[in-house]
């Protein structure tokens, strides 16, 4: 049985725990670290994970611990108490671990090298307080084709897998065109990347219809056409500047969504034209790092630039001002611009739809 001092150190360690627990969500606040446990449901859904295998009890490092199935609101991401709503049950299981009781194993489900509490969040939490390094542990391995280490879940890398491989499942694009190392760093850009696929699509089959042509692009071939003359030029271009040298941890592919942002806020500010490779980059080189005085002196520079009203993109000659400028009065438009014609034209056949 556990004795009054055991209790009462429980009682102590819990406070400490929750206080902890507090400061860290505090701090995360500034320094953007997540410290929320992870959604065991949230994870395997975006897995389509559903083959479970029992494989029965075995010690688990309590590290690999990252998520529950369903308290991960009541714990952080080290599984310190955040409410004072659970220290009855804490400060219980903790004076009877102190006083050497015996636990039944707690019962996790395993993706790839981690785990998700399914019964014992508590016992988890009273272990990691008390410095122990592994837990007695009944496993269901849950089956995912995309292999997921400790590091995916402390940096959310695991949802960028998971977009990736869904992105790929989409386009294609491993096969058609393997090496390709179109590879993003923040979940969510992939979903961009195949907007820009889908445009493309709709773009190039709008100016063979034009031209009176009897086919259509297919989707291998937009996916082929978009990867070659719209995503590579750019890629080139930011190789052939060292672009990349001013973005640290950063890769070609996230510089290429960057660059096609700045592209087409530039194309709607001042109505130009879609900008070729060379001056998307150069345009976007003049305006951007990631190096703190390199971006104070642009930054700088840019405000200067708006003052004297020079009435161009920065690092744009007046002659590509101008061509630009011609070419959009022409009728060419950009993504955006294309973006909204589609979307107008779609409603418009949804109306005569209905009234039909």
């Amino acid at each position: 049985m556990p004795s009054a001092q055991h209790k009462a150190e429980a009682r102590e360690r819990f406070q400490r725990s929750v206080t902890k627990a507090q400061l860290g969500d505090l701090l995360a606040l500034v320094s953007g670290r997540e410290t929320e446990l992870l959604s065991f449901d949230e994870v395997a859904k975006r897995l389509k994970a559903r083959q479970k295998i029992e494989v029965g009890t075995q010690m688990v490092r309590l590290d690999r611990i990252v998520g529950s199935v369903g308290r991960y609101r009541d714990f952080t991401r080290t599984f310190l108490p955040r409410t004072r709503a659970i220290e009855e049950r804490w400060t219980r299981l903790d004076a009877a671990m102190n006083a050497l009781e015996s636990f039944p194993p707690v019962e996790l489900f395993k993706i790839g090298e981690v785990y998700f509490v399914r019964d014992g969040n508590h016992r988890v939490s009273v272990a990691r307080a008390n410095g122990v390094s592994h837990i007695d542990a009944y496993v269901t391995v849950v089956k995912t084709d995309i292999p997921l280490t400790l590091d995916d879940f402390e940096r959310d890398q695991w949802l960028i897998k998971v977009e990736y491989a869904e992105f790929l499942a989409e386009t294609q694009l491993d096969q058609w065109r393997p090496g390709h190392e179109l590879v993003l760093t923040e979940p969510g850009r992939y979903a961009l990347v195949l907007d820009h696929i889908q445009m493309h699509h709709y773009l190039r089959n709008l100016d063979l219809a034009r031209a009176e042509s009897q086919t259509e692009l297919n989707w291998q071939e937009a996916v082929e056409s978009w990867y070659d003359n719209v995503y590579m030029p750019i890629v080139d271009a930011i190789r052939r500047t060292n672009l990349l040298e001013h973005f640290s941890h950063r890769t070609e592919a996230d510089l290429y969504l960057w660059i096609a942002y700045h592209r087409e806020r530039l194309a709607r500010e001042y109505s130009l034209a879609p900008m070729d490779a060379e001056t998307a980059v150069a345009t976007f080189a003049e305006v951007y790092s990631d190096k703190p005085l390199e971006r104070t002196l642009k930054g700088l520079r840019l405000g200067l630039h708006k003052l004297i009203l020079d009435g161009k993109p920065l690092g744009m000659t007046s002659e590509e001002f101008q061509t630009s400028r011609t070419r959009h009065d022409a009728g060419e438009i950009s993504l955006a611009e294309a973006s909204e014609y589609e979307r107008a034209n779609a409603h418009e056949r949804a109306v005569l739809q209905l009234a039909n």
